[in-house]
């Protein structure tokens, strides 16, 4: 569980950098989220405690004044410390250009996470935006300037760390892990995925299993049902749907795997999952205007 705040626009204003949402937690002891994939870019500032956030085969242990990165289709998992559990702030954004601004700033695939001395700052941009809850053209155009200042203080301020050599197994499991991202709606097997990068399948199989502690299978059907579950919770979209648009030809396969991996039907998880973000939204605006009318004080 956490104590969050949170900013959510429904419809971006600027096609080409935009903010999409943004956010203050306060995590319990072992909160997590994920394994997950995600539409868009997130950006995470601890402000303290510490945990741990996993994409792909890495794992990083962060800690206060650091910064991580979400990139948009990538699987991640991340928990909350047992014993310091952290607080962090996230903005989230997209846009056609989106890509470029993060690499303005020295982030990409290979460098996810970094240090940032200007946390007061990016705290103070972030409160700020929590603040302009309405769609006013006065209030888009003011958060579209703080997504700016935000953006601005991690070019001055954030500082990166070297990153290791890739390995050829590690750039395998990479190239695997694009092709999925970019196909698996196309109905993709383990073999579309070893024919594409060239290889034998059971040696896709051996630098999955070291890499990832998991099987080329195993983390497509992840990906999908991950990306199910988004669906389910965000959209009206139907069962039969969202199945096809995920890579499973029959509902019936669909709802077999989706099963077996979170231990219930679709349908229930939709029903559970949505009434639980509509408590929380309620909870939330709630919070949101006990904020509004703090002048000189944090939350």
């Amino acid at each position: 569980m956490e104590d969050a705040y949170v900013l959510q626009l429904l419809e971006p204003k600027f096609k080409e950098f935009h903010l999409l949402f943004c956010g203050y937690a306060e995590c319990e002891p072992l909160h997590s989220y994920g394994p997950a994939t995600r539409p868009n870019y997130i950006i995470h500032y601890v402000m303290g405690g510490k945990g741990i956030y996993q994409v792909g085969e890495k794992k990083y242990h962060i800690s206060k004044g650091q910064i991580f990165l979400i990139e948009p289709e990538s699987l991640t998992f991340y928990q909350a410390d047992k014993e310091e559990p952290w607080t962090y702030l996230w903005v989230g954004f997209g846009g056609t250009e989106a890509k470029s601004f993060i690499q303005d700033v020295g982030l990409n695939s290979r460098q996810l996470v970094c240090q940032c001395e200007g946390g007061e700052e990016l705290k103070e941009i972030v409160f700020s935006m929590l603040k302009h809850t309405k769609s006013t053209t006065e209030n888009l155009y003011y958060l579209q300037g703080r997504l700016f200042d935000f953006f601005s203080v991690l070019a001055r301020e954030i500082t990166l760390r070297q990153f290791e050599d890739d390995t050829t197994e590690s750039m395998h499991v990479q190239e695997a892990i694009d092709y999925i991202k970019n196909n698996y709606s196309q109905g993709i097997t383990v073999n579309d995925i070893a024919d594409y990068l060239a290889l034998n399948r059971s040696y896709l199989y051996t630098v999955f299993k070291k890499s990832l502690n998991i099987s080329p299978k195993a983390f497509l059907t992840k990906f999908r049902i991950s990306r199910a579950k988004e669906q389910l919770t965000l959209t009206d979209f139907s069962i039969e749907y969202i199945a096809h648009s995920c890579g499973y030809k029959s509902v019936l396969n669909f709802e077999k795997a989706f099963k077996q991996e979170t231990g219930g039907t679709p349908s229930k998880y939709r029903k559970e999952n949505r009434k639980t973000t509509k408590e929380r939204l309620l909870r939330v605006q709630k919070e949101l205007e006990e904020y509004g009318d703090k002048k000189t004080k944090y939350l």
